[in-house]
């Protein structure tokens, strides 16, 4: 069966009885099921892991207060992605290959939730005196291998728990959902921590609660064992109701050295899947840029716009508000022009906001309109984002959010309209590697031109050429239209 062209939502069309082929008959399409739910749930909670760590909370604290220097601190975390890169192309092919050969995902998937929680709970520990920035760094570098080695195991599971055309809306309510609670999660940490005793709201606590230390930078820390409670209590409908993968009969020493073989045997057949292997590599280059959007674009906001945690708390709840969109834009731009085509659209808008982003300032809008704070006038009198060049770069941050998130569940559709259908695994092992593999250089190429130039904004620069050279790419793609 295929949609309805035109049809109400919900419904599906399927031919009429002989001698009346030419009737179209709607009927409803299959509601989700309660593992299908439990994945989505999953999915959901594993995000803001990235949002309050790596993006908007952790890493901003990480840059601007452990190392010292916004542009130092931006050469860091460039150092400490391109280790986890690396590492991670090492790792998530052969895991992808041979988990197919093994079958169950969800030990693997327990025994990374065992090494993420208690590390997640350690960053609370980051602090001067407390942890040094090196040992920080190493369980950064730890934590980003052990998640992107969990999106193999946990992508390769979305065709198990979604019924058969049900994978689009999966994939973008996952990402809805995790945008969604990491905005639950800012909000609070806002509410409670940061904004005592900024505001004299009646709504918001006189003294932040548990009596955590501002001065001490609690608010920040504290981000770490909220997203561990989140991810552990996330998991646990998804290991009970989520359809798992039967054993296939090798052991695990065995499903290793097979999964070796069909890696070669992957990469050798990629001949005879030419618009897999051509998506996978103009991915290879603009879902690099695309992380490393993501990975900077806190500590770009925060060294360039000179935000605090009040004002970077508020800019990820809003982006996240608007990220929630982008999954539910994701499917409908699936449906109405097909996966590749809605990937195209979501990596030029990138490229376009990025652009402009490049030319913002505190004191200037967009390369060449001068804002000078002593001459302008507020825009109003609330507790941040108070002139015209901060709401200027918070508008077209929230733009960005809205197509980043929905380029990622419009790129794992269009894998799953290309690939074949018994080696999903293995393909999805891939899928992480073209996300992953060169991840290293665009971390290596943004350390690079920061540390050359001296400037955040020049470091940017690499992430535009990333997202250009992957749109092209797709050009050279068949297959991924809108379906009949």
């Amino acid at each position: 069966m295929s949609e309805l062209a035109g049809s109400p939502p919900g419904l599906s069309e399927v031919v009429g009885p002989k001698g009346h082929e030419d009737v179209l008959i709607p009927v409803p399409r299959k509601r989700l099921s309660r593992g299908a739910f439990s994945w989505i749930l999953h999915q959901g909670t594993r995000d803001p892991y990235v949002i309050l760590i790596t993006i908007y909370v952790f890493a901003p604290y990480f840059s601007r207060v452990l190392v010292g220097d916004p542009v130092k601190g931006q050469a860091t975390v460039a150092d400490i992605s391109t280790i986890s890169g690396l590492l991670t192309a090492a790792f998530a092919p052969l895991l992808g290959a041979s988990i197919e050969r093994y079958g169950p995902r969800k030990p693997f998937l327990a025994l990374i939730l065992a090494i993420m929680v208690p590390l997640m709970v350690a960053l609370w520990l980051a602090k001067p005196g407390g942890l040094s920035v090196e040992l920080v760094g190493l369980v950064l570098i730890v934590l980003g291998v052990a998640y992107n080695c969990g999106d193999v195991l946990n992508n390769s599971l979305l065709s198990r728990a979604a019924e058969r055309g049900q994978e689009p809306v999966l994939s973008g309510l996952g990402y809805a959902m995790a945008n969604g609670l990491s905005v639950s999660l800012l909000i609070f940490v806002m509410w409670a921590f940061v904004l005592p005793g900024a505001v004299p709201w009646s709504f918001v606590p006189s003294a932040p609660l548990f009596g955590l230390s501002q001065v001490e930078h609690e608010p920040s820390r504290i981000v770490g064992p909220l997203a561990a409670i989140v991810m552990l209590a996330g998991a646990i409908p998804f290991f009970l109701w989520t359809r798992d993968a039967p054993r296939a009969g090798a052991s695990l020493l065995g499903a290793l050295r097979e999964g070796v073989r069909l890696i070669v045997d992957t990469f050798a057949n990629l001949k005879g899947h030419a618009d897999v292997a051509r998506f996978l590599g103009a991915r290879m280059l603009y879902c690099d840029g695309m992380t490393a959007l993501l990975i900077f674009g806190g500590l770009f906001a925060s060294g360039l716009m000179r935000w605090g945690e009040l004002e970077m708390l508020a800019y990820g709840i809003s982006l996240s508000i608007f990220g929630v969109l982008g999954g539910l834009l994701a499917p409908w731009l699936d449906r109405v022009m097909g996966p590749k085509r809605a990937v195209q659209v979501e990596i030029a808008a990138c490229i376009l906001i990025v652009m402009g982003m490049l030319g913002m300032g505190r004191e200037k809008i967009l390369f060449f309109w001068p804002w000078a704070e002593a001459t302008h006038a507020v825009v109003w009198n609330g507790p941040l984002f108070r002139t015209l060049p901060e709401l200027v770069y918070l508008g077209m941050g929230l733009l960005v959010a809205v197509f980043v998130t929905a380029q990622y569940a419009s790129s794992r559709t269009l894998l799953v309209r290309l690939a074949p259908a018994d080696r999903m695994a293995a393909f999805f092992g891939l899928f992480s590697l073209s996300g992953t593999a060169t991840m290293w250089l665009g971390s290596l190429l943004v350390a690079l031109a920061t540390k050359v130039f001296a400037s955040q904004v020049a470091g940017f620069l690499p992430i535009a050429g990333l997202l250009a050279l992957g749109l092209f790419g797709l050009f050279f793609v068949k297959g991924g239209g809108r379906e009949a």
